[in-house]
């Protein structure tokens, strides 16, 4: 089989199971000629499991206007929020303290997290959701 020739990326973040043809979906498929019913609708279907959290993808496109694409897992600051039931971080990080996290809730987010982050074991990943948490102005606790 011959190998595809790529014409490009395109990286979104859609909310699981919501793609449509609306904004920003449709307009950066649009540009470069992807049919975007097909993939609101092969995305939906493959988020179903993600149904309401941001889920981040990268389309490869080819110049024949076929498309490929790679779901990862929800980011960080989504799966930090959802454990300290929060609806935002911090408005001014290091300065206000808006709420705080344990260790074990963030080696459960670094096991969800871990194939997407640049991390050898779970202890490497569980700092850097520490990062992004204190990054929120969420105080991280033994």
């Amino acid at each position: 089989m011959a190998k595809k020739e790529i014409s490009g990326y395109i990286k979104l973040q859609i909310n699981g199971g919501q793609a449509n043809p609306a904004p920003p979906v449709g307009p950066a498929l649009g540009q470069r000629g992807i049919n975007i019913m097909e993939f609101c609708k092969a995305f939906n279907e493959k988020t179903k499991s993600f149904a309401g959290k941001p889920v981040p993808v990268i389309i490869t496109v080819y110049k024949d206007k076929k498309f490929d694409f790679v779901l990862k897992s929800p980011p960080a600051s989504h799966f930090i929020k959802e454990a300290v039931k929060l609806k935002s971080g911090s408005k001014e990080p290091g300065r206000n303290i808006v709420a705080s996290i344990s260790k074990k809730q963030l080696e459960e987010i670094a096991k969800k997290k871990m194939e997407d982050l640049n991390a050898h074991n779970l202890e490497e990943a569980s700092k850097i959701i520490a990062g992004s948490a204190r990054s929120m102005g969420i105080e991280v606790k033994e």
